[in-house]
């Protein structure tokens, strides 16, 4: 599969500025880029921990994916990435294993990144992220 490392935790907030003013002044992490993705309908906001990171996720649009997810399940972690060496064959692996996914193949997705979904009813309820 070429999974080389947890790239981020994706986390729903309802308010970004809120959100990252807890992460830097009672966590101590430094944000290193804030940043809107607008097919998403979302702005996000980046704090790096070692080779990993974490993700705030701020809907722009109620109707957008991040909206939806915080008006059903309210704030909290909305999906685990993957950083894959190879996405393409990543995704042609997992389609071989009949791993129901979301995207098929890939888009581009927040910090410059090409992403594709495994779909959670594949993966024990959890939102996986596969990214390089």
């Amino acid at each position: 599969m070429n999974i080389t490392n947890i790239d981020h935790i994706g986390i729903a907030v309802i308010n970004l500025e809120k959100s990252i003013k807890f992460y830097e002044e009672v966590l101590g992490l430094k944000c290193c880029k804030i940043e809107e993705v607008k097919d998403q309908k979302a702005r996000t906001a980046f704090f790096q921990i070692g080779e990993s990171k974490i993700e705030l996720l701020e809907s722009t649009d109620e109707d957008g994916p991040i909206g939806k997810f915080i008006a059903k399940r309210g704030e909290g972690i909305h999906h685990i990435a993957l950083k894959s060496r190879n996405l393409e064959e990543s995704l042609a692996e997992l389609k071989s294993k009949s791993v129901k996914l979301i995207d098929e193949s890939p888009r581009k997705g927040a910090d410059g990144m090409d992403i594709a979904f495994i779909h959670p009813k594949s993966a024990n309820g959890v939102l996986i992220e596969m990214c390089n």
